[in-house]
């Protein structure tokens, strides 16, 4: 069985940066992919960023790309996603998933089996 918790949401002004971080309990010797995901009020989930088992490849949504940087530490079982220069339209929930498959679609949610219960990220002035 797997549990993901993410922590580090919060409010933060427009241009400012947040470090979301994601605690994996998994059984030991496993590997897996890890995602992040947001979802705003009244909108769709999509896809942010994810990083394959080894930190081979990483991959990232257009709207992200250049202000956003994900990274993992398999030792600890633990990932990050860095947030700079964030906007308005970065306000979110942000959820952390892991995917066991072996050879995954990193973009996509459904591969994913195992999320964590959200963060809220709230960028305003």
């Amino acid at each position: 069985q797997v549990h993901v918790v993410e922590s580090g949401g919060g409010l933060v002004q427009p241009g400012g940066s947040l470090r979301l971080s994601c605690a994996a309990i998994v059984q030991p010797g496993s590997t897996y992919a890890m995602g992040w995901f947001r979802q705003a009020p009244g909108k769709e989930q999509e896809f942010v960023a994810a990083i394959s088992r080894t930190s081979t490849n990483t991959f990232y949504a257009d709207f992200v790309k250049g202000r956003f940087t994900i990274s993992r530490d398999n030792d600890k079982n633990t990932g990050e996603l860095r947030m700079n220069s964030l906007k308005p339209e970065d306000t979110a929930v942000y959820y952390c998933a892991v995917s066991l498959k072996n050879f995954p679609q990193h973009r996509r949610s459904e591969d994913y089996s195992y999320w964590g219960q959200g963060t809220q990220v709230t960028v305003s002035s």
